[in-house]
């Protein structure tokens, strides 16, 4: 094979590898830039996903305590109710006692 042809085929060679690796670079750049808005919509998508846990689970923990909450005011009411019929049924006995604290006022100075 003469000079000149070697030569027009190893620049045509050149020519088809710089081609390839150009594509091949271009391919490369084209699946990067895939991958990262892939790995953005994955993180929105991850976000959102901790978001709406965070918010059910947020609700839940208020559903419970306002459930807790009715529980404890039921109890104090519960309470409340003991104690006024308790000191109810002591009236009597505080006022007996009242008297006779004041009676005896009454007789320690005369």
């Amino acid at each position: 094979m003469p000079r000149p042809e070697v030569l027009e085929r190893v620049k045509e060679a050149e020519a088809d590898a710089e081609a390839i690796v150009a594509e091949a670079e271009a391919d490369r750049e084209q699946r990067i830039s895939e991958a990262r808005e892939r790995a953005d919509e994955i993180v929105s998508e991850a976000e959102r996903e901790a978001d709406e846990l965070e918010e059910a689970r947020l609700s839940e923990a208020r559903e419970e305590i306002e459930r807790r909450r009715e529980e404890i005011l039921e109890e104090g009411r519960r309470e409340r109710a003991r104690l006024v019929e308790e000191a109810e049924e002591r009236t009597g006995e505080a006022v007996e006692f009242a008297v006779e604290r004041f009676e005896e006022g009454v007789h320690a100075q005369t």
